[in-house]
């Protein structure tokens, strides 16, 4: 009988959790903090693992995803630059047509309530099953 794959046998919410815990540092704990202003946003959200090692949050499509690097933590939104941005989150990916990304680096707080806008925008756009109009914000 076949042994299970580990990484098969646990959940993608699981694997984030694991990969959180196992940063140690100031990147888990702000990925942690980021992850849990999304579960608030939008408690429908499913969280998926892709590509080897990265966190996506979905619903009706990718809303963002969680990358750790040595100076940053970046969520990258799929469809960052369809969104309204009055707070400027967005510092990072800003001249793709479509994606918009927020990095993060140590003893840098991202606000809360403007984040959780954010998140609730793309899962409205998501939702909606819109395309984003050509020539999108940049």
């Amino acid at each position: 009988m076949n042994e299970p794959d580990t990484n098969a046998a646990q959940s993608a919410a699981q694997l984030i959790t694991d990969k959180i815990a196992g940063l140690g540092d100031w990147r888990g704990e702000t990925l942690g903090r980021l992850r849990g202003l999304i579960l608030d946003a939008e408690p429908d959200v499913t969280e998926t693992w892709k590509w080897g090692r990265t966190p996506v949050w979905e619903h009706d499509g990718v809303i963002c995803t969680g990358e750790t690097y040595k100076k940053a933590v970046k969520l990258t939104f799929a469809r960052g630059a369809s969104l309204d941005d009055p707070a400027r989150l967005f510092n990072a990916s800003l001249d793709g047509n479509t994606r918009r990304a927020i990095d993060v680096h140590e003893g840098e707080e991202v606000d809360g309530a403007a984040f959780k806008i954010l998140i609730q925008q793309a899962v409205d756009l998501n939702s909606a099953g819109k395309t984003p109009p050509k020539g999108a914000r940049s």
